[in-house]
């Protein structure tokens, strides 16, 4: 793991431990909200491991907060920039590929906007997220098949699909792809507010 992966995984575990702390949850109950193991938070908590998107997720919601709050600096400026480079990269592929956080919202209704490489033969698949989310993907590079549910499509530069995150979907590159694709992909996910008993 790279120092940068550490920095943002330490970043995360800190936003974590806080958002539980000032709700006065402990850690079993955090587990409870959010479907992720008690030995996982406390993995997270201490800013060690990889939590994959989907467990951030889960706890981001279970705390009503949204991944980028617990990603991004939390600023209450009109204006937040991520300079070229200094986005955190919150899932890597097999191959070298990598999925960067490079802006987002807060609650309640949360948009993230990132910016993902898939090398030949990486490949992602997502649980369905909360009721409500829909995506929106621009293929900027290369040739993407997007699957939700149980449909596939080839994406090449210049498509561009909606399509519902709350269904299981994922995102591939072929394993015989002559070089990687590129795609920017919007989330939004309405309504996070943490109230899920």
């Amino acid at each position: 793991m790279t120092n940068a992966a550490v920095a943002v995984n330490e970043v995360i575990g800190q936003r974590v431990r806080q958002h539980r702390t000032a709700r006065g949850w402990t850690l079993d109950e955090l587990a409870d909200r959010s479907g992720v193991s008690r030995r996982m938070v406390i993995t997270i908590e201490h800013g060690e491991g990889n939590p994959s998107i989907a467990t951030l997720l889960r706890i981001s919601d279970a705390l009503g907060v949204g991944l980028p709050v617990l990603v991004d600096v939390e600023r209450p400026h009109a204006l937040t920039v991520t300079a070229a480079g200094r986005a955190p990269a919150l899932w890597h592929g097999d191959h070298g590929g990598q999925a960067l956080l490079v802006a987002g919202t807060q609650p309640p209704d949360v948009v993230e906007l990132w910016d993902w490489t898939l090398q030949p033969g990486d490949a992602n698949t997502s649980e369905a997220h909360s009721a409500g989310t829909r995506e929106l993907l621009l293929v900027l590079e290369g040739a993407v098949d997007l699957r939700v549910g149980d449909r596939t499509e080839r994406l090449t530069v210049g498509d561009s699909a909606a399509f519902a995150g709350d269904v299981a979907h994922g995102y591939a590159t072929p394993a015989d792809a002559a070089g990687p694709a590129r795609f920017a992909l919007t989330v939004f996910q309405p309504h996070v507010t943490g109230s899920r008993p």
